[in-house]
């Protein structure tokens, strides 16, 4: 079938459901990464801004998914295989602490991996190992479902408000296990795990992907009521199952885990593409006014953001595996309200409150997610932003003009906010702890220079 769009022609490509057999490849590759103290070696981008976004980007295999998926691994009693793994910061450390913990894990090509759990001989991670990463917290119910014991220090990752694991651990003592919380670490011990019905007070990701995981080895029938439904909890189901489980039902409200004996592993799955960076090209289009295809994408991933920046005036069509982003006239402001999926997604909050900041009147975002997630406001009015932030609320008036400055990514998508901006503002801006920003984008001032942006990484 012949795609067009705005004269281009799409072909028609399904990578993330595309298996090709790897299993007598002899390109073997592992990556490495220094746990514990770090790489001590300082970078930031340098931004030229009043750069319009033009082409086609790929999108790769989502963080969420991948870290999740690779502390799983260590349920399995053999090997797999997963394809589309991200080559980012946050994915290497957790492949690093499961090799520490006894998995060999052999790289086919950049973005696959087979991996041997086997023989798994740790079941602890210090703090050293977790302080960077908030999903080592999969570890516990990995390591608990499989060996009923766990000992894992309280995980990192960005700071931006309370997100306790107290979900967590009641699904685990429902199962039957005892935890001890003392000095920074969780202790976990069962003398068995047995099914048995599990209601969530709060709708949480983490704890919906933990407690499966631990019940997949449980005795009998579990169900998670009140799950999470994002699409990298049906992206772990589908894994576990394929390695052996019994999962049905992620996706909705409710999830059962029949327990079985044994994953033998021998399986393969592919991670599914990342709807956080494709949101953030669609973001960024429509802030240059660009004309840009995002590629490797599952279209129903990204129906709120699509509604939304349709409902601002941008001109978005969706393809099989693909979506057109393009400007062709004048943006209107809107409300922006974040929820769990499929509500709009809290980690493209930032991006899109840079767009709103060029368009003319005053819009709204209301975080309901997480209670602190305005610390990037200062670093944009740093740059000429005009927003107020009332609670959970942020009140953007439009249009302003930003002007290149020196600002920080105090996390993850703050960090792909700033990029926004410098891209919007006007001269240069220089974006620091860039380190921020490599936990969950995969080279993404090559992938933003492939659309015509200037921007170049350099040593402070």
């Amino acid at each position: 079938m012949d795609l067009r769009w705005n004269g281009k022609q799409i072909h028609k490509r399904s990578a993330h459901y595309v298996y090709n057999s790897i299993k007598n490849s002899d390109i073997i590759k592992k990556r490495s990464i220094t746990i514990g103290k770090g790489n001590t070696k300082l970078e930031k981008l340098i931004i030229s801004g009043q750069q319009k976004l033009e082409g086609e980007v790929e999108v790769s295999g989502f963080k969420n998914s991948a870290v999740a998926i690779m502390a799983a691994t260590l349920l399995i009693d053999g090997e797999c295989t997963i394809e589309n793994v991200p080559d980012i910061k946050d994915f290497r450390i957790i492949e690093n602490i499961c090799m520490d913990l006894g998995s060999k894990v052999k790289y086919i090509d950049k973005n696959t991996i087979l991996v041997d759990s086997r023989d798994i001989t740790g079941r602890s991670a210090s703090y050293d190992m977790v302080k960077s990463i908030r999903a080592s917290y999969y570890l516990l119910g990995a390591l608990l479902g499989r060996y009923k014991e766990a000992e894992v220090a309280f995980p990192g990752g960005c700071n931006f408000g309370s997100r306790p694991i107290d979900q967590h651990i009641k699904g685990f003592e429902a199962l039957g296990a005892v935890v001890d919380k003392k000095h920074g670490t969780v202790k976990i011990k069962a003398d068995k795990l047995v099914g048995t019905h599990i209601y969530l007070d709060v709708v949480s990701v983490g704890a919906t992907i933990n407690i499966m995981m631990a019940a997949t080895l449980a005795k009998g029938q579990t169900v998670l009521d009140n799950v999470a439904k994002e699409p990298h909890v049906v992206d772990v189901a589908n894994f576990l199952n394929a390695m052996g489980a019994d999962v049905k039902g992620a996706g909705t409200d409710v999830i059962k885990i029949n327990g079985v004996d044994r994953l033998a592993g021998g399986g393969f799955h592919s991670v599914i593409p990342d709807q956080i960076e494709a949101g953030t090209f669609m973001i960024a289009a429509a802030a240059t006014n660009g004309n840009v295809i995002i590629k490797n994408v599952i279209p129903k991933h990204l129906e709120s953001v699509t509604a939304k920046l349709t409902e601002i005036g941008v001109d978005v069509k969706e393809f099989e595996d693909s979506i057109g982003v393009s400007v062709k006239g004048e943006m209107s402001k809107t409300s922006v309200k974040t929820f769990p999926y499929p509500g709009f997604p809290t980690d493209l909050q930032p991006q899109i409150a840079v767009l709103l900041s060029q368009i003319n009147g005053i819009s709204t975002i209301t975080e309901n997610v997480w209670d602190s997630r305005f610390q990037y406001v200062d670093e944009l009015k740093r740059m000429g932003a005009n927003i107020t932030v009332e609670g959970r609320t942020a009140v953007i008036e439009g249009p302003t003009p930003l002007s290149g400055a020196p600002v920080e990514a105090a996390d993850l998508r703050a960090g792909a906010a700033l990029i926004i901006a410098g891209m919007v503002a006007e001269g240069k801006t220089e974006l620091r702890d860039v380190k921020n920003i490599d936990r969950g984008y995969v080279e993404i001032e090559k992938k933003l220079r492939g659309l015509g942006a200037e921007i170049i990484r350099i040593e402070e």
